[in-house]
């Protein structure tokens, strides 16, 4: 079984955008001291940094971004998932470049090409060739979060490793909220091609002092067979069922010959790829882990809450943008209030998960986030900007009581061997799933808003009682007939898409409560201490 302090160690580096810590460096190396500790912890979360932000940075950008490239929002979305479903692909392939490689030579390259790859995601000249950059971007950033805290923990003597992940946990929950903040004021003052411009000096400065201080703390390199196949049939099933959700409302779904093909490419990918990864000796993916009740469903639990929070993280934006007259900025300030009760109860619920049981803490967060959700359905056109904003102070207080219990449930009971492979796969699972919710959610608002403006529009006939004086009113005003239709229908619009985005925000508020379901199903692990509590997973 995981030890109390396995558990703890990986609860305390858990964050919405990293697997878990390897629980100590390489056994080679002494524990770095003075001014290379400082430049190195520095380095390392520099570029930790840097990858988490790129994963919220462009949410607040994507109105910009569709209309300077001359496509509609929804098409703009790809910028996210292209960049979300890359890296989930590259997530379980970090193990064998490492030890193919070397941890600080793949960390080192990570970094490099992700600079490479930020500069040319600001060139792209169209649509197509900024999601291409942004999937090489996604890609490359795959091996850094990991190789981060592995290089950290090695810099550190094992007493002293718990204020390391806590360091750098701290700035995986900063990025996140200053994404939107910091990807609105560039938006709005500078061009959307600055908010992967700003990688550049900091990725070529954390190369620069990694490189210095790590080059010769290399990891011991060993030759592994890769599960090519398994990585093939992964890519051809995640890639289809990506590109599927993202094309269908544009193609029509299932009447468009290219949905069908991609549909049955995902269907036959997986299925080939569950049978390739069972079989094989040496699985891309280690799907035995499924066989583990409390890993299975908290992977679950994982995955669709994360894909709900992803993709109204995503919504939310767009709608005040479009429909509310918010600025980038504006819908950045918003979001960023996420991180108030995140960053100060995070390390309270660390430190204090041992002795509760993550079942009552993970159900506490579910049912937050239905409230939240219930909140935000509420949603009108009139609201003002702290109507707006409070559900998101609120759910603060749901992040920060969420990741770090559902990693107890989904890593409690394991053995000590299999945390990084569990910790891996979760992960994958967590960030193909933020990918999917940003299409679905993206998707299903703009089918709810076409139904109810056609629900609104026929109210409106010559001679309604209600649209009839309204027409007569702005005519007399100087507005042709055409004129004042155009503004009534904009107006419907505006109505349409704010009922679409408070179902959406519904359906999610009971999906929540459904959700609780799921966490009394798992049973409380035992640790080795003999405490179900103390284990602080269950």
């Amino acid at each position: 079984m995981a030890t109390t302090q396995e558990i703890e160690e990986s609860a305390a580096g858990a964050t919405p955008d990293a697997p878990a810590a390897p629980q100590s460096g390489p056994a080679h190396l002494t524990p770095l001291s003075g001014s290379a500790l400082v430049l190195g912890t520095i380095a390392l979360s520099l570029a930790t940094f840097m990858n988490v932000l790129d994963t919220s940075i462009a949410n607040v950008s994507i109105p910009a971004i569709a209309g300077d490239l001359g496509v509609s929002s929804s098409q703009g979305t790809w910028v996210i998932t292209s960049f979300g479903v890359a890296n989930a692909i590259a997530v379980p392939l970090t193990g064998f470049v490492t030890q193919r490689f070397g941890a600080v030579k793949v960390f080192l390259t990570s970094i490099l090409l992700f600079t490479l790859f930020s500069f040319l995601c600001g060139q792209a000249p169209s649509i197509e060739i900024l999601i291409l950059f942004r999937v090489l971007q996604g890609a490359s950033a795959g091996p850094m979060i990991p190789l981060s805290q592995t290089l950290l923990l090695s810099s550190y003597p094992p007493q002293r490793s718990g204020m390391a992940i806590a360091m750098w946990s701290m700035t995986t929950l900063i990025a996140p909220i200053m994404g939107p903040l910091l990807g609105g004021w560039i938006t709005d003052n500078i061009s959307w091609p600055w908010i992967f411009y700003i990688n550049v000096p900091v990725g070529l400065v954390a190369a620069a002092v990694t490189a210095s201080i790590y080059l010769r703390r290399e990891t011991p390199i060993r030759k592994l067979p890769i599960d090519w196949t398994g990585l093939g049939l992964l890519v051809i099933w995640v890639g289809s069922l990506q590109i599927m959700l993202d094309k269908g409302q544009e193609l029509d779904w299932f009447s468009s010959p290219i949905i069908i093909a991609l549909a049955a490419a995902a269907v036959v990918g997986f299925v080939l790829f569950l049978i390739w990864e069972i079989y094989d000796d040496h699985p891309v993916v280690d799907l035995t882990l499924f066989k583990i009740p409390s890993f299975t469903l908290g992977t679950i639990m994982l995955a669709l809450a994360y894909g709900m929070f992803f993709g109204s993280l995503v919504l939310l934006p767009l709608w005040l943008q479009e429909f509310i007259g918010y600025t980038a900025t504006d819908a950045g300030e918003v979001l960023a209030w996420v991180g108030l009760f995140a960053l100060i109860l995070s390390p309270i619920i660390g430190r204090f998960l041992p002795v509760l049981d993550s079942r009552w803490v993970t159900t506490f967060s579910f049912v937050v986030f239905a409230l939240v959700f219930y909140m935000r359905s509420q949603f009108t056109t009139g609201d003002s900007y702290w109507e707006y904003s409070i559900p998101t102070v609120i759910q603060g207080i749901a992040t920060a009581t969420f990741f770090i219990p559902l990693l107890g449930i989904i890593l409690g009971g394991l053995p000590a061997h299999r945390i990084a492979a569990a910790s891996g796969l979760s992960n994958f699972a967590r960030i193909t799933a933020g990918s999917f919710g940003t299409s679905i959610y993206t998707t299903w608002w703009t089918n709810r808003a076409e139904l109810h403006h056609e629900q609104l529009i026929s109210h409106i006939y010559q001679g309604s009682p209600v649209a009839e004086p309204v027409l007569q009113g702005m005519q007399a005003q100087g507005f042709s007939h055409e004129q004042a239709l155009a503004v009534i229908n904009r107006l419907v619009n505006q109505q349409a898409y704010t009922i679409a985005v408070d179902d959406m925000f519904r359906l999610s508020a009971w999906l929540f409560i459904a959700l609780i379901a799921l966490v009394w199903l798992i049973k409380p692990s035992k640790s080795n201490a003999g405490s179900d509590a103390a284990a602080g997973a269950h």
